[in-house]
């Protein structure tokens, strides 16, 4: 999950910026015509500009976010056997996937869990905790790291970013419409945009914000299966079973930074209505997908 939360939080405040810049410039004005219609066409070319730009210059920072937010630590000459064993394993499922090694990098923390992400298939990171390095057997940590792999393979970084480059473009127009609407029919304001319309546009964007992200969140679980059937082909289907039983057996909380929790393959838990805010799916259904293949 944690993949998914640093781009959603990156992608939120990159268009926030975009959204400050364009209105200071005075270049939303281009969307009144005689003071007092809304342009609608124009409306929609700025918001694709704004919502897809944001969504792929959150791409492109993945990786160098995700290595500040952990202090992930990449490994360029092994120190130990450990390390080596590391390499080794994703240089050999990369190779069984088609795509250039990845950076592999160790973060410190107690909790069970890994990463993966970039701009890129061929331009990727593969992280993974302290924790998952003590706690798991050698064979569950493998299957782990063909989970990201697969993740890398599939390309899934820039799945993610298109989905959230459409997104961005309806929730930042319908925004800018239900502003325009307070403007002129709550506020009666006949001429311009006074301040009803960027205060209502701007909460209009935060609110559908929130609600688009289920759609996000949907796509990240439908990955999710498929990366778990991409481990199961490098790995074996036991192995990747296994290590997802192992982190039923740990049930413990992600004790990853709040805003980085969705990345990792310990995904964390949810009941009733958060379960739509969730990136990955529950770990019994997750299992049950892989026994039925």
């Amino acid at each position: 999950m944690k993949r998914i939360a640093l781009f959603l939080l990156t992608n939120l405040a990159v268009i926030a910026v975009l959204s400050i810049v364009l209105n200071l410039l005075g270049i939303e004005s281009i969307l009144e015509t005689n003071g007092v219609d809304l342009n609608l066409q124009a409306l929609l070319i700025m918001s694709a500009v704004i919502g897809m730009t944001g969504s792929f210059i959150s791409l492109a920072m993945s990786k160098w976010s995700a290595k500040h937010m952990t202090g992930a630590q990449v490994i360029t000459e092994p120190k130990n056997q450990t390390q080596r064993w590391l390499l080794e394993t994703v240089s050999r499922q990369a190779s069984q996937a088609g795509i250039k090694m990845p950076e592999v990098a160790i973060y410190q923390s107690p909790d069970v869990n890994a990463f993966a992400t970039g701009m890129s298939r061929n331009s990727a990171l593969v992280a993974v905790s302290s924790g998952l390095i003590e706690q798991m057997k050698m064979d569950e940590a493998e299957a782990v790291l063909a989970h990201e792999v697969s993740h890398v393979a599939n390309g899934d970084m820039v799945t993610l970013a298109l989905i959230q480059g459409v997104v961005n473009t309806f929730v930042i127009f319908a925004s800018r419409v239900v502003g325009h609407i307070i403007d002129r029919v709550v506020l009666k304001n006949e001429r311009g945009h006074g301040v009803g319309y960027f205060v209502a546009s701007m909460v209009a964007q935060i609110v559908f914000g929130i609600l688009a992200s289920i759609i996000v969140m949907y796509f990240s679980r439908v990955r999710e299966f498929k990366a778990d059937a991409g481990a199961a082909q490098l790995a074996g289907s036991g192995k990747m079973i296994a290590a997802l039983q192992r982190l039923q057996a740990i049930h413990q909380p992600s004790r990853l930074p709040e805003q980085m929790a969705a990345f990792g393959i310990n995904g964390g838990f949810a009941v009733g209505f958060k379960k739509l805010f969730l990136s990955h799916p529950p770990l019994e259904e997750r299992i049950a997908a892989l026994r039925s293949r």
